[in-house]
This record gives structure tokens, C-alpha cells and sequence, in this order.
């Protein structure tokens, strides 16, 4: 008999503890990362024990529209297990959890799968148990991933704009004082897109204060003046581009070209994945052919991200 419980303020160090040791973390599990948007969603985070009351999974989820979602303020978001975790177990988990949710009267249970870039060990118990509970795939979006120890040659573009960057003398720069950088990061997205970044300055400055380790600011620069940018969140197996800006002379110089080929081929090569994000819109509908060319420019591969859902 598995107990299913809502996650409380009270459950902080327990949660953060059970998130350092799962199988298949990334550090925008722990709260401290979670809250700092926690005005924007209902949170009803769930913890599973089991009959002799020890925790065995996490999910991470808040409420909208009757739905209970894994989690909407999150790129992705399912149970959280360690590595004892066995397949039966799992299947009581979604048991006990399907049967909550029943009981909060909901309309579905929207599941957001962790893509296994992230996983630390196999961690597809939660597919075989989605299978099993007849959820059912409404969507997929795909992002474009290299694999670090086994790179595929860049295309010729790609190539030439790397070496032509290779011969103005930048500069690759760990930035600190990010307020000129994140003005130019926030102008380029207007410019390009039409969109500004989903993190204020102020929100990713904070993030960034509580995790030193996981949030990374480059940017190239040529007598002082910046060029190009990227911001990643790196977790113990993976280093994803969350941002990337190219300047106008930027893109003459072929500086972003210049950043991305020195973080693959030289300051990132001990982790297993370079992960560039998602090129669809349209709930993963519509591929920008444009965006993932240039991903697919540099070897990066699909990663597919999963969204399930159950009717209830």
C-alpha cells in the first residue's frame, strides 16, 4: 500500500535531501529553485512513501485548469526516484498517484518525462507504468543534443564561420557584472524574436547566487566589447544553452559560432551531453527548420521531449 502526500513548506529538507540522491535530478527540482517563481503556479508537489513509510518518489506538479501538471513552470518534470527504485514499485507509485488524483476530483494528469540526457542511471521505469496506465503521447518536442565523447564534424558553414571567427582575436569571458550582458541578451531576443527572456534579470542573478555551480555565463569579446553570450545550466551529466545571443557585428565575425565550438571541443568535454533546447513552437507542432539547421550544423542530434496525458 503506497501513501500519497501533498508536498508542505515543512517537507523542504526532506524533499531537497531526496533530490540530491535521485537517479535522475537536475538541480531546478530542489525548492529554492522552484520557488522563486511560486507566485505563478499553484504548487501541489507530491511525495510517494511506501507501506513501511519511507519516501520512494517525488513529483514535482502544480494545478491548472483542473489539470495536475509535472510541472508547468518547468521544462520537464516526472518522478523523481533513486537507484534502488524496481519496475513494480513504479507501478504502485502511478497507482497510488492515479487514484489521488481521482480524489482531488481532477479532469487529467498531465506527465512531462525527463529526457534520459538527464538521467544519471536508466530511468525509464515511469515509460513502461505511463504504457501501462493507457496515459497517452499529445506531444513531443524536439531538441538537438551532442554527445561530448563522440562529436559529429560540423557542417561546412559551420566550419568556415569557425575558422573565420578564429582569426579576429576574441576572447572567451566568464562574466561576473552581467547587467551590460543580460541588456544585450534581452535587445537580441526583441530584435530577433520578438520575445524577451523568460528570467528577469534580478530572477536568474538570484538563481544564479544559490547555484554558483549550475548557472554559467560566457560571452565573447573583442577589445572589450561583447559580442556574443550564452547562458547554461549545468547538471552533473549535461550543459544546456538556456540563452544565446549573437550581436550584429556578432554575426559578421562569427563569435557565437567561436563560443559554441570552445565549449564543446574544450571547456565542457568532461560532461556526457551538450544539449542546445527545443526548435519547435505550436506544442511541438511546427519545426523551425532554421533553428535546428543550425544546431545540427555543429553534430547536435534529436533528444525528444515527452508529454503525456491520462483522462480521468
Amino acid at each position: 500500500m503506497f501513501f500519497v502526500k501533498k508536498y508542505s513548506f515543512e517537507d523542504k529538507l526532506i524533499w531537497d535531501e531526496f533530490v540530491s540522491n535521485s537517479k535522475n535530478k537536475h538541480f531546478f527540482f530542489f525548492r529554492r529553485f522552484m520557488e522563486y517563481h511560486s507566485e505563478r503556479f499553484e504548487d501541489h508537489s507530491l511525495m510517494i512513501y511506501d507501506e513501511a513509510k519511507v519516501l520512494v518518489a517525488l513529483l514535482p506538479a502544480n494545478i491548472s485548469e483542473n489539470e495536475i501538471i509535472s510541472h508547468q513552470g518547468l521544462t520537464f518534470g516526472g518522478f523523481l526516484v533513486k537507484s534502488s527504485m524496481k519496475q513494480s514499485v513504479m507501478l504502485s507509485i502511478f497507482e497510488a498517484t492515479i487514484n489521488y488524483v481521482k480524489n482531488l476530483q481532477l479532469s487529467s494528469f498531465i506527465y512531462k518525462r525527463i529526457p534520459y540526457i538527464y538521467h544519471i542511471l536508466p530511468s525509464d521505469e515511469d515509460l513502461y507504468a505511463l504504457f501501462i496506465n493507457d496515459f497517452k503521447l499529445f506531444r513531443r518536442d524536439v531538441s538537438s543534443s551532442i554527445i561530448l565523447a563522440n562529436q559529429i564534424s560540423y557542417s561546412k558553414g559551420r566550419k568556415w564561420l569557425v575558422n573565420k571567427a578564429k582569426k579576429s582575436e576574441l576572447e572567451i569571458v566568464d562574466e561576473s557584472d552581467i547587467s551590460e550582458f543580460w541588456e544585450l541578451l534581452a535587445s537580441v531576443l526583441d530584435a530577433k524574436h520578438g520575445v524577451k527572456p523568460v528570467h528577469s534579470e534580478k530572477e536568474i542573478l538570484s538563481l544564479s547566487d544559490l547555484f554558483p555551480k549550475n548557472i554559467k555565463f560566457h560571452s565573447v569579446r573583442k577589445d572589450g566589447d561583447c559580442l556574443a553570450g550564452c547562458v547554461l545550466f549545468v547538471t552533473e551529466n549535461t550543459v544546456h544553452t538556456q540563452y544565446l545571443f549573437n550581436t550584429e557585428v556578432g554575426r559578421e565575425i562569427g563569435a557565437l559560432d567561436y563560443l559554441i565550438d570552445r565549449l564543446v571541443k574544450e571547456i565542457y568535454t568532461d560532461f556526457k551531453y551538450f544539449d542546445f533546447g527545443i526548435s519547435n513552437e505550436q506544442q511541438g507542432r511546427y519545426l523551425n527548420e532554421g533553428l535546428i539547421a543550425q544546431k545540427e550544423g555543429f553534430g547536435a542530434r534529436a533528444v525528444c521531449h515527452e508529454f503525456y496525458k491520462l483522462d480521468i
